[in-house]
């Protein structure tokens, strides 16, 4: 028998399980049997995925929207619309929950949840079936105790366990009021219950997941709480096991720090929010950080702990010119975090950063991700610059592929020098994705030695170490170049395996 009721949104990737869709369906009661879930990824064709819904036969269909998804489920709803006008469609999720009077697919759904929508959605379904069809179209979400709110990781399939990121949540909510965030619409942070939760852990570790990653925004808010999680982890480390946390960087009691101490390598990651340094800005956008506090801790989990740390930097708030950017991720560099992830200001819908719009000059992207382009303190040239030298940064940075020469790279002004290979790179080749790993190996030689004045041996020898330690088995084409010059014939090209090991 078909599910009357469809609920589906369009994940980044397969590996992605929404969390979302799984709350919905465990609290939809007596309609739970009568609920399915559809999961779709990035790329996929509008046609396909109408195709697979109506291949169910469903009477009521929810998307869960999100910005990464917004274009595309605008795409599939229409064309929904227009094969099945009589399917109804309910929208939920944060990119729906606000401004809702100017987008097109909440033109063109039937209903639209705003905000919590784990009880409200159920309601909203017997009331469509029963045919008391409420009159509003935009319906505000109810926010229930969350004693009242079913988990739903017993939805998460084998394969999930097996295959995907097992999403999960200790608390909900916020009460710190940092503008760019959704977050700072909340009035505080709301606990689940400690036990309950640790058995839904616990339940699912005995199912043989071992990658665990927890969306709270503020995990080591109490500490208490977060103390419990960690030795509930600790007691099961082995086979595998793989923790993600989101962490406050100015709040690291020595409770906390003596459990994270016993994690071996391999089994912690920190998302850490730096996202600046700069003290006028963080008052401008209502964030509280104390920043020495924040330094010596993340000094502190480099120096004391096994933890992968990746740290965020926000480029194009209000008040921050390109100077100060750099400054920060000069200042977070020297701290060493493995990964920084430089991220461009977003002004998502229904956050306060919108306040600033006007007296900072801000000029954002009309459609998703909404990006800022251009500030009164930073030209669209620069943003654009700027967004160059996140995507790259990604790519020889964060990725762990070169950290021999990144260190020749970089010097002693990270900043200034990677943002100049960066229009470096730009310059050549004029893309900034699908770039073969071998490629990006060959313009960091030839930058080094073209740009930098570095010595060729040392350059092609650092390469070299960095390719061959990241697994690679490819060609490196300035190795080649180097064989040619040398006039080395076909016959006496297995030289150039000896090379590798000079």
């Amino acid at each position: 028998m078909m599910p009357a009721i469809v609920l589906a949104t369009i994940n980044a990737r397969f590996a992605h399980a929404a969390l979302g869709l799984r709350y919905l369906a465990a609290n939809m009661g007596e309609l739970r049997n009568d609920t399915g879930i559809v999961e779709f990824v990035l790329g996929m064709r509008a046609a396909d995925i109408v195709e697979a819904l109506l291949a169910r036969s469903p009477r009521i269909v929810g998307f869960g929207v999100y910005i990464w998804n917004a274009e595309e489920t605008t795409k599939a709803v229409a064309l929904l619309k227009r094969v099945a006008p009589d399917v109804v469609i309910v929208l939920g999720g944060p990119e729906v929950s606000y401004e809702t009077g100017e987008q097109r697919i909440c033109a063109l759904a039937d209903y639209v949840i705003t905000g919590w929508g784990d009880l409200s959605f159920g309601r909203l379904c017997r009331e469509l079936l029963a045919g008391t069809a409420p009159r509003a179209k935009v319906l505000a979400g109810e926010q229930p105790d969350l004693d009242e709110v079913a988990f739903p990781y017993g939805l998460y399939t084998d394969e999930d366990v097996a295959k995907r990121f097992l999403y999960v949540e200790a608390s909900r909510g916020c009460p710190f009021k940092c503008e760019f965030c959704l977050s700072a619409l909340d009035k505080t942070a709301w606990p689940f219950d400690l036990e309950r939760f640790l058995g839904e852990l616990a339940r699912l570790h005995d199912r043989g997941a071992r990658h665990f990653r927890f969306v709270d925004r503020t995990f080591n808010l109490k500490v208490s709480a977060g103390r419990a999680i960690l030795e509930f982890f600790l007691e099961r480390l082995g086979d595998g096991l793989f923790v993600h946390f989101e962490v406050i960087p100015d709040h690291l009691p020595d409770k906390l720090k003596d459990a994270i101490a016993r994690f071996p390598a391999g089994t912690l990651q920190f998302e850490v929010g730096i996202q600046t340094w700069n003290e006028e800005v963080q008052a401008l956008i209502s964030r509280k950080q104390d920043n020495a506090r924040a330094e010596a801790n993340l000094r502190w989990l480099r120096q004391h702990s096994n933890a992968l740390i990746h740290v965020d930097l926000i480029a194009g708030l209000p008040g921050e010119d390109l100077a100060s950017f750099g400054r920060g991720f000069d200042r977070l560099h020297a701290l060493a975090p493995h990964e920084i992830q430089v991220g461009i200001l977003k002004r998502l819908r229904g956050t306060p950063i919108a306040r600033h719009t006007e007296a900072f000059g801000m000029r954002y992207n009309s459609d998703p991700p909404y990006n800022v382009l251009a500030t009164d303190r930073i030209a669209f040239f620069d943003m654009q610059r700027l967004s160059r030298f996140a995507r790259y940064w990604e790519l020889a940075g964060n990725s762990g592929r070169f950290p021999r020469a990144l260190a020749l790279l970089l010097g002693g002004a990270p900043f200034t020098n990677f943002m100049r290979f960066s229009d470096w790179t730009y310059a050549r080749i004029g893309k900034t994705h699908e770039i073969a790993l071998e490629r990006l190996f060959g313009l960091t030689h030839d930058f080094l030695v073209g740009e930098l004045g570095i010595d060729p041996t040392a350059a092609v020898q650092t390469l070299q170490d960095d390719y061959e330690a990241s697994g690679a088995r490819g060609r490196l084409p300035f190795l080649e170049e180097r064989v040619r010059r040398e006039n080395v014939t076909a016959t006496t090209r297995g030289r150039l395996r000896q090379m590798r090991h000079l």
